[in-house]
Protein backbone atom coordinates (compact mmCIF):
# COMPACT_ATOMS: atom_id res chain seq x y z
CA UNK A 1 0.00 0.00 0.00
CA UNK A 2 3.25 2.40 0.26
CA UNK A 3 4.44 1.79 -2.78
CA UNK A 4 1.30 2.57 -4.18
CA UNK A 5 0.68 5.19 -2.54
CA UNK A 6 3.95 6.60 -3.44
CA UNK A 7 2.83 5.80 -6.98
CA UNK A 8 0.19 7.74 -6.89
CA UNK A 9 1.80 10.86 -5.61
CA UNK A 10 4.70 10.73 -7.84
CA UNK A 11 1.86 10.42 -11.03
CA UNK A 12 -0.17 13.13 -9.14
CA UNK A 13 3.46 15.55 -8.52
CA UNK A 14 4.57 14.69 -12.19
CA UNK A 15 0.83 15.96 -13.86
CA UNK A 16 0.75 19.05 -11.43
CA UNK A 17 4.14 19.92 -13.16
CA UNK A 18 3.60 19.47 -16.91
CA UNK A 19 0.57 21.61 -15.80
CA UNK A 20 2.59 24.10 -14.65
CA UNK A 21 5.13 23.86 -17.05
CA UNK A 22 1.84 24.19 -20.25
CA UNK A 23 0.90 27.17 -18.09
CA UNK A 24 4.33 28.83 -18.15
CA UNK A 25 4.86 27.93 -21.92
CA UNK A 26 1.81 29.66 -22.64
CA UNK A 27 1.89 32.94 -20.59
CA UNK A 28 5.65 33.11 -22.25
CA UNK A 29 4.74 32.71 -25.55
CA UNK A 30 1.71 35.58 -24.90
CA UNK A 31 4.46 38.04 -23.36
CA UNK A 32 6.55 37.08 -26.71
CA UNK A 33 3.98 37.95 -28.93
CA UNK A 34 2.46 41.12 -27.16
CA UNK A 35 5.94 42.55 -26.80
CA UNK A 36 6.85 41.37 -30.46
CA UNK A 37 4.13 42.03 -32.29
CA UNK A 38 4.68 46.20 -31.76
CA UNK A 39 7.87 46.12 -33.50
CA UNK A 40 6.85 43.49 -36.24
CA UNK A 41 3.83 45.81 -37.07
CA UNK A 42 6.29 49.71 -37.51
CA UNK A 43 8.87 47.56 -39.63
CA UNK A 44 6.09 45.99 -41.89
CA UNK A 45 4.49 49.95 -42.01
CA UNK A 46 7.51 51.12 -42.99
CA UNK A 47 8.25 48.85 -45.95
CA UNK A 48 4.76 48.41 -46.84
CA UNK A 49 2.98 50.28 -50.02
CA UNK A 50 1.16 53.12 -49.49
CA UNK A 51 -1.89 51.97 -51.23
CA UNK A 52 -2.05 49.13 -48.57
CA UNK A 53 -0.80 51.45 -46.07
CA UNK A 54 -4.18 53.51 -46.83
CA UNK A 55 -6.23 50.62 -47.35
CA UNK A 56 -5.33 49.49 -43.68
CA UNK A 57 -4.49 46.24 -44.84
CA UNK A 58 -0.72 45.92 -43.17
CA UNK A 59 -1.76 43.91 -39.88
CA UNK A 60 1.67 41.76 -39.56
CA UNK A 61 3.73 41.40 -42.29
CA UNK A 62 4.79 43.70 -45.22
CA UNK A 63 2.10 44.13 -48.07
CA UNK A 64 4.19 45.19 -51.23
CA UNK A 65 7.75 46.47 -50.82
CA UNK A 66 8.39 50.37 -50.57
CA UNK A 67 12.20 51.41 -49.12
CA UNK A 68 11.30 55.38 -50.48
CA UNK A 69 10.75 56.58 -46.48
CA UNK A 70 13.85 54.73 -45.95
CA UNK A 71 15.30 56.65 -48.67
CA UNK A 72 13.58 59.82 -47.18
CA UNK A 73 15.19 59.09 -44.20
CA UNK A 74 18.79 57.95 -45.04
CA UNK A 75 19.11 61.22 -47.06
CA UNK A 76 18.21 64.05 -44.78
CA UNK A 77 21.08 65.69 -43.14
CA UNK A 78 19.14 66.42 -39.97
CA UNK A 79 19.23 62.83 -39.01
CA UNK A 80 22.37 62.01 -38.71
CA UNK A 81 23.76 65.18 -36.80
CA UNK A 82 20.97 64.62 -34.58
CA UNK A 83 22.76 60.44 -34.86
CA UNK A 84 25.77 61.95 -33.93
CA UNK A 85 24.59 64.16 -31.19
CA UNK A 86 22.70 61.06 -29.91
CA UNK A 87 25.83 58.34 -29.65
CA UNK A 88 27.73 61.55 -27.91
CA UNK A 89 25.46 61.61 -25.22
CA UNK A 90 24.81 58.33 -24.95
CA UNK A 91 28.29 57.51 -25.09
CA UNK A 92 30.12 60.47 -23.13
CA UNK A 93 26.85 60.37 -20.40
CA UNK A 94 26.88 56.82 -19.76
CA UNK A 95 30.98 56.50 -19.35
CA UNK A 96 30.25 59.56 -16.39
CA UNK A 97 27.20 58.09 -15.29
CA UNK A 98 28.83 54.46 -14.64
CA UNK A 99 31.87 56.01 -13.37
CA UNK A 100 30.30 58.35 -10.49
CA UNK A 101 27.90 55.67 -9.76
CA UNK A 102 30.71 53.70 -8.93
CA UNK A 103 33.09 56.05 -7.38
CA UNK A 104 29.40 57.05 -4.74
CA UNK A 105 28.36 53.02 -4.58
CA UNK A 106 31.39 51.81 -3.26
CA UNK A 107 32.12 54.13 -0.18
CA UNK A 108 28.50 53.53 0.39
CA UNK A 109 28.88 49.90 0.60
CA UNK A 110 31.83 50.15 2.93
CA UNK A 111 30.54 49.30 6.50
CA UNK A 112 33.73 51.16 8.35
CA UNK A 113 32.39 54.75 6.69
CA UNK A 114 30.73 56.59 9.29
CA UNK A 115 28.28 58.86 7.21
CA UNK A 116 26.82 55.93 4.87
CA UNK A 117 23.77 55.98 6.90
CA UNK A 118 22.66 59.56 6.65
CA UNK A 119 23.97 60.26 2.85
CA UNK A 120 21.86 57.15 1.83
CA UNK A 121 18.61 58.86 3.48
CA UNK A 122 19.26 62.03 1.91
CA UNK A 123 19.85 59.94 -1.49
CA UNK A 124 16.16 58.09 -0.62
CA UNK A 125 14.81 61.79 -0.37
CA UNK A 126 15.75 62.60 -3.81
CA UNK A 127 14.00 59.44 -4.67
CA UNK A 128 10.83 60.31 -2.83
CA UNK A 129 10.75 64.48 -3.80
CA UNK A 130 12.57 66.95 -6.53
CA UNK A 131 12.35 70.34 -6.82
CA UNK A 132 10.72 70.24 -9.84
CA UNK A 133 10.40 71.12 -13.68
CA UNK A 134 10.83 75.28 -13.19
CA UNK A 135 13.51 74.92 -10.36
CA UNK A 136 15.19 72.59 -12.09
CA UNK A 137 15.27 74.60 -15.75
CA UNK A 138 16.31 77.95 -13.89
CA UNK A 139 18.64 75.51 -11.95
CA UNK A 140 20.47 74.60 -15.37
CA UNK A 141 20.17 77.88 -16.64
CA UNK A 142 22.08 79.76 -13.75
CA UNK A 143 24.55 77.68 -13.92
CA UNK A 144 25.43 77.77 -17.41
CA UNK A 145 24.58 75.12 -19.11
CA UNK A 146 21.39 76.05 -21.13
CA UNK A 147 22.00 75.11 -24.54
CA UNK A 148 24.74 73.30 -23.73
CA UNK A 149 25.36 69.40 -24.60
CA UNK A 150 26.40 69.35 -20.54
CA UNK A 151 22.65 69.61 -19.87
CA UNK A 152 21.64 66.49 -21.15
CA UNK A 153 24.67 64.75 -18.97
CA UNK A 154 25.57 65.99 -15.78
CA UNK A 155 22.17 66.77 -14.48
CA UNK A 156 21.86 63.32 -14.58
CA UNK A 157 25.19 61.86 -13.23
CA UNK A 158 24.18 59.49 -11.01
CA UNK A 159 20.70 57.81 -10.67
CA UNK A 160 19.56 57.10 -7.45
CA UNK A 161 18.40 53.81 -7.96
CA UNK A 162 20.73 52.48 -9.93
CA UNK A 163 23.28 53.43 -6.91
CA UNK A 164 21.68 51.61 -4.30
CA UNK A 165 21.77 48.50 -7.07
CA UNK A 166 25.78 49.40 -7.09
CA UNK A 167 25.80 49.72 -3.40
CA UNK A 168 23.74 46.56 -2.96
CA UNK A 169 26.70 44.53 -5.22
CA UNK A 170 29.48 45.73 -3.69
CA UNK A 171 27.98 44.86 0.05
CA UNK A 172 27.63 40.94 -1.18
CA UNK A 173 31.42 40.72 -2.16
CA UNK A 174 33.55 38.80 0.60
CA UNK A 175 34.96 41.41 3.41
CA UNK A 176 38.16 39.02 3.07
CA UNK A 177 39.44 40.72 -0.21
CA UNK A 178 39.60 43.77 1.15
CA UNK A 179 40.87 43.08 4.03
CA UNK A 180 43.19 40.81 2.92
CA UNK A 181 44.63 43.83 0.18
CA UNK A 182 44.76 46.16 2.92
CA UNK A 183 46.88 44.00 4.89
CA UNK A 184 48.92 44.16 1.80
CA UNK A 185 49.25 47.72 1.84
CA UNK A 186 46.75 48.53 -1.16
CA UNK A 187 44.91 51.69 -0.54
CA UNK A 188 40.87 52.26 -1.45
CA UNK A 189 41.54 53.55 -4.65
CA UNK A 190 44.11 50.71 -5.89
CA UNK A 191 41.16 47.62 -4.25
CA UNK A 192 38.21 49.74 -6.21
CA UNK A 193 40.42 49.10 -9.20
CA UNK A 194 42.07 46.12 -8.93
CA UNK A 195 39.64 43.68 -7.00
CA UNK A 196 36.63 45.20 -6.65
CA UNK A 197 35.76 46.22 -10.48
CA UNK A 198 36.72 43.17 -11.87
CA UNK A 199 34.22 40.95 -9.46
CA UNK A 200 31.66 43.46 -10.37
CA UNK A 201 31.81 43.47 -14.45
CA UNK A 202 28.14 42.13 -14.32
CA UNK A 203 26.56 45.04 -12.18
CA UNK A 204 28.98 46.92 -14.34
CA UNK A 205 26.93 46.05 -17.71
CA UNK A 206 23.64 46.33 -15.96
CA UNK A 207 24.43 50.01 -14.74
CA UNK A 208 26.33 50.17 -18.75
CA UNK A 209 22.66 48.99 -20.61
CA UNK A 210 20.17 51.26 -18.17
CA UNK A 211 22.32 54.08 -18.41
CA UNK A 212 22.84 53.52 -22.31
CA UNK A 213 18.69 53.41 -22.83
CA UNK A 214 17.99 55.97 -20.37
CA UNK A 215 20.72 58.24 -22.52
CA UNK A 216 19.01 56.89 -26.10
CA UNK A 217 15.32 57.23 -25.39
CA UNK A 218 15.50 60.80 -23.87
CA UNK A 219 13.66 63.46 -25.33
CA UNK A 220 12.46 65.55 -22.56
CA UNK A 221 14.95 67.14 -21.23
CA UNK A 222 16.49 68.15 -24.83
CA UNK A 223 13.15 69.81 -25.17
CA UNK A 224 13.61 71.67 -22.02
CA UNK A 225 17.07 73.00 -22.60
CA UNK A 226 18.26 72.41 -25.77
CA UNK A 227 16.93 74.45 -28.30
CA UNK A 228 19.62 74.68 -30.81
CA UNK A 229 18.52 72.06 -33.64
CA UNK A 230 22.08 71.17 -34.25
CA UNK A 231 22.64 70.25 -30.90
CA UNK A 232 19.52 68.21 -30.38
CA UNK A 233 18.96 64.12 -30.08
CA UNK A 234 17.38 61.84 -32.34
CA UNK A 235 14.72 61.35 -30.25
CA UNK A 236 13.73 65.48 -30.80
CA UNK A 237 13.80 64.34 -34.71
CA UNK A 238 11.10 61.75 -33.58
CA UNK A 239 9.01 64.21 -32.28
CA UNK A 240 9.50 66.56 -34.91
CA UNK A 241 7.86 63.90 -37.53
CA UNK A 242 4.86 63.30 -34.84
CA UNK A 243 4.11 66.75 -35.00
CA UNK A 244 4.06 67.49 -38.65
CA UNK A 245 2.28 64.47 -39.18
CA UNK A 246 -0.33 65.70 -36.90
CA UNK A 247 -0.20 69.18 -38.25
CA UNK A 248 -0.76 67.47 -41.86
CA UNK A 249 -3.88 65.43 -40.63
CA UNK A 250 -5.34 68.69 -39.25
CA UNK A 251 -5.50 70.63 -43.05
CA UNK A 252 -7.04 67.64 -44.82
CA UNK A 253 -7.01 67.51 -48.59
CA UNK A 254 -5.87 64.96 -51.10
CA UNK A 255 -2.56 66.20 -51.22
CA UNK A 256 -2.05 66.81 -47.27
CA UNK A 257 -3.47 62.58 -47.45
CA UNK A 258 -0.62 61.75 -49.40
CA UNK A 259 2.13 64.20 -47.21
CA UNK A 260 0.35 62.30 -44.06
CA UNK A 261 0.92 58.64 -45.56
CA UNK A 262 4.38 59.94 -46.39
CA UNK A 263 5.10 61.28 -42.87
CA UNK A 264 3.91 58.63 -41.37
CA UNK A 265 5.71 55.77 -43.54
CA UNK A 266 8.91 58.46 -42.37
CA UNK A 267 8.10 58.39 -38.62
CA UNK A 268 8.16 54.52 -38.85
CA UNK A 269 11.55 54.05 -40.62
CA UNK A 270 13.00 56.53 -38.61
CA UNK A 271 11.79 54.57 -35.64
CA UNK A 272 13.23 51.41 -37.03
CA UNK A 273 16.71 53.28 -37.71
CA UNK A 274 16.15 54.60 -34.12
CA UNK A 275 16.07 51.21 -31.88
CA UNK A 276 18.14 48.82 -33.94
CA UNK A 277 21.56 50.25 -32.44
CA UNK A 278 20.40 49.47 -29.11
CA UNK A 279 18.23 45.87 -29.82
CA UNK A 280 21.75 44.95 -31.59
CA UNK A 281 23.92 45.84 -28.01
CA UNK A 282 21.04 44.34 -25.68
CA UNK A 283 22.34 40.93 -26.75
CA UNK A 284 25.59 40.89 -25.54
CA UNK A 285 25.20 42.21 -22.39
CA UNK A 286 22.05 39.64 -21.73
CA UNK A 287 23.95 37.39 -19.36
CA UNK A 288 25.41 40.63 -17.00
CA UNK A 289 21.86 41.86 -17.15
CA UNK A 290 20.73 38.71 -15.99
CA UNK A 291 23.21 37.69 -13.35
CA UNK A 292 23.72 41.37 -11.79
CA UNK A 293 20.09 42.17 -11.02
CA UNK A 294 19.98 38.44 -9.93
CA UNK A 295 22.23 38.95 -7.23
CA UNK A 296 22.26 42.84 -6.54
CA UNK A 297 18.53 41.98 -5.47
CA UNK A 298 19.20 39.07 -2.88
CA UNK A 299 22.36 40.21 -1.27
CA UNK A 300 22.94 42.50 1.42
Amino acid sequence: ENLRSRRANRIKEAVSDRILYIITVIIMLAAFIVTLYPFLYVLSMSLSDQGAVLRQEVWLFPKGLNLHSYEKVFADPAIWTAYGNTLFYTIAGTILNVFMTCMMAYPLSRKQFWGRNTISMLVVFTMLFSGGMIPNFLLIKNLGLYNTRWALILPGAISAYNLFLARTYFSGLPDSLVESASIDGATEATILRKIIVPLSMPIIAVLTLFYAVGHWNSYFNALLYIPDIKKQPLQMFLVKLLVLEQDLMAEGGADALELTLQAMQTKYATIIVVILPILCVYPFLQKYFTQGVMIGAIKE
